[in-house]
């Protein structure tokens, strides 16, 4: 088993805007990592990096035993990816899209040829193969890139939010195939959507403002925050605070109080008397993100607040 491993990764663009922030840490190269965090996080720079796509400012990362920057030509041959900014080319149908891209990384024709129809299969979309791009869904158009990093044999996998644009039913279905993948693969994947972290990912790290918050299971992340209850207010009047628990204000307005079973049915009641609209729910990646990054990881937009 090997390790992904980032030291102190730092990139730096013009006017001096960080978009990573000393960023370090190492998991196996195995199964799923996600990483999470709200757009303009620094996950989409990150992948680049690793990926061999982009140069650091400083720092250094090591996959598969090999440097991401003295050993990219190498490194090269064993990953595949599917940027966040990615699109099929319309001109082209999906067969000969992928058949392109597998030929282009050195496959022969007739192992392209099996390998382009296997993958379209398993993602459901080989009745499209010989269909214009330009004249399928967003959705569609984002699985003929999975199936192409699928069909191209690469055991590391780099998914920059791979279910955009995707509909309920085929974003269930590509987190069937990501699970039957883990199996055999390295997938590196980054998403906004929680519950497909919660439900796909062996190790999860939070990302915010190019800084790297937390790292874990999932189960390690839910003992940072250490209680099971979640209640979420908006409002200015003064704040309950549990016998046991936690109070964080985020810097969207919301309190998130983080407690017992016990105390979050005595502070419920009370709001309910006061009139206060709350809601209450068992602790879920959503609430430990906003525990850790003080804010909703939805929102885009929001009023910055210093008090915290």
């Amino acid at each position: 088993m090997g390790y992904l491993k980032c030291i102190k990764i730092t990139k730096e663009y013009e006017k001096a805007s960080k978009a990573l922030r000393s960023v370090s840490f190492k998991v196996p190269s195995e199964g799923i990592f996600a990483l999470i965090g709200r757009n303009g996080a620094g996950k989409t720079t990150l992948v680049r990096i690793l990926a061999t796509q982009l140069l650091p400012t400083s720092g250094s990362a090591n996959l598969a035993g090999m440097d991401v920057v003295k050993d990219a030509k190498d490194l090269r041959g064993m990953i595949a990816c599917v940027p966040q900014e990615a699109r099929a080319i319309g001109w082209l149908t999906p067969r000969q899209f992928i058949l392109s891209y597998l030929l282009w990384r050195g496959m022969d024709y007739s192992e392209a040829k099996r390998k382009t129809e296997d993958a379209t299969k398993m993602l459901g979309i080989d009745q499209h193969l010989d269909t214009a791009n330009r004249l399928l869904s967003g959705g569609t158009k984002r699985k003929v890139l999975v199936a192409s990093v699928i069909a191209s044999g690469a055991k590391i996998l780099f998914l920059d939010e791979p279910t955009t644009g995707l509909d309920p039913i085929s974003r269930s279905d590509l987190w069937r195939i990501l699970s039957k993948l883990k199996r055999t693969h390295f997938i590196f994947l980054t998403t906004h959507y929680l519950e497909e972290a919660e439900r796909l990912a062996d190790k999860i790290g939070i990302l915010d403002e190019g800084k790297l918050l937390a790292l874990g299971t999932l189960e390690e992340l839910r003992a940072t925050v250490k209680y099971p209850y979640i209640i979420k207010i908006l409002s200015d009047r003064k704040m309950l605070k549990p016998r046991e628990g936690t109070v964080v204000k985020g810097v969207d307005g919301y309190y998130q109080i983080a407690t017992k079973e016990k105390d979050a049915y005595e502070i419920s009641k009370e709001l309910i008397k006061e009139g206060v609209k709350f809601s209450m729910n068992p602790l879920s990646l959503d609430d430990i993100f906003y525990y850790i990054a003080k804010k909703p990881i939805e929102a885009e937009n929001y009023e910055k607040d210093e008090s915290w």
